[in-house]
Parts: structure tokens; sequence; C-alpha cells
């Protein structure tokens, strides 16, 4: 959805970045504001499920960090990704080596998860954008048919679904997933 509020000239990062926060969250890419729609149960569950799977893996060997709905601003976009996971060295400290609060970096990996209401093309430009700008992984996660479209430098986009496993940041070579797996979290039965 675009805010109803738009401005007559294109607004750009440094000023979006000056709006008062959103709930849902806003984005602003290519001088327009989105906002994210309001999270559903799939979403919330497949989000919730999937980040503490990752670190439970990655943190204890401090080799990576899943975020939820954490803003990444940089190359003039200004993004709140569904998961982005850092690689343990990349994680932006302060002055007092506790994590910092503005991430001005692309995330290593990025996760998507589709909700019915959100535009496809919006969200693959997202992760495409940020695959071109120093990105290592995407995924986007469609419940609606139990698959996961995989993005990654230099590579057409693949579809994963079922048993296939699905590719993971080299850190995390030892971890395996599947797509049943990931879908499996949806089951309450």
């Amino acid at each position: 959805m675009t805010l109803s509020i738009q401005p007559t000239t294109a607004l750009s990062v440094e000023e979006f970045l000056k709006l008062p926060e959103t709930k849902p969250a806003s984005e602003y890419f290519n001088g327009q504001v989105y906002q994210k729609p309001m999270p559903q149960g799939k979403y919330s569950t497949l989000q919730i499920e999937l980040a503490s799977a990752i670190n439970q893996v990655a943190k204890p060997q401090k080799l990576a960090y899943a975020f939820t709905e954490l803003r990444c601003t940089f190359s003039g976009l200004s993004i709140v990704p569904d998961i982005a996971v850092f690689e343990w060295q990349r994680i932006p400290l302060d002055a007092k080596g506790s994590i910092a609060n503005k991430f001005d970096i692309p995330p290593d990996w990025i996760i998507e998860i589709l909700s019915p209401e959100q535009s496809p093309n919006r969200v693959i430009r997202k992760i495409t954008f940020s695959i071109q700008n120093g990105a290592k992984l995407g995924w986007l996660i469609d419940s609606a048919d139990e698959s996961i479209m995989i993005f990654e430098p230099n590579k057409l986009p693949e579809l994963k679904e079922q048993q296939d496993i699905l590719p993971v940041l080299s850190v995390l070579e030892n971890w395996q997933l599947t797509v049943a797996d990931v879908f499996s979290w949806l089951t309450f039965v």
C-alpha cells in the first residue's frame, strides 16, 4: 500500500528518515513511501519460527544473527525486511561495543514473507536491489503455494518446493533446512 500523504516532489531518503515511524513500518524506495501490510497468522508464525531457528544455529557460535523488522538504510533506500540476517562480524556496533540502533548496510541475507495483499513485484524489487548492493542471499516465502524463491548474486531466481534443501549463508554451511521444514511450522495439530 502507498501512504495517502505523498509529497508533490520526490522525497529524499534523508527526508523520509525524519518522518514519524508508522505501524506497520513504512519503507522508502525510488522516492516513494510504502507501508508494509499488517502481519497475519501465517506471516507472523513463519517470521518468528524462521528467525528463531536461524539464531539457534548461528548465535551460539557467533556466526550470524537474524533480526525481525529491522530498518536497513543503504544505497538510497530504507527498507524493513521481514527478517534481515547479518554475519556476526558485520553487525554494526556503537562506541561501547553494543549493537547499534542504525543499520546503514544491506543484510547478508534478506528474507521476505509474502502477504496476500502485497505486490510480489515490489517485494522482488526489494530483494534484488539488496542483492545488487551486497546481500549474499534472498528468500521470498509464499505460504499460498508453499514455495520459496531463492535469489543469489549472478544467478537466475530459483523456485524451491517441498523436499528441496534451501541455500543458507556460507557461515551456516552445516545447517540444512527444506521447504517442507519451513512450512511445517504452520501446522498446529
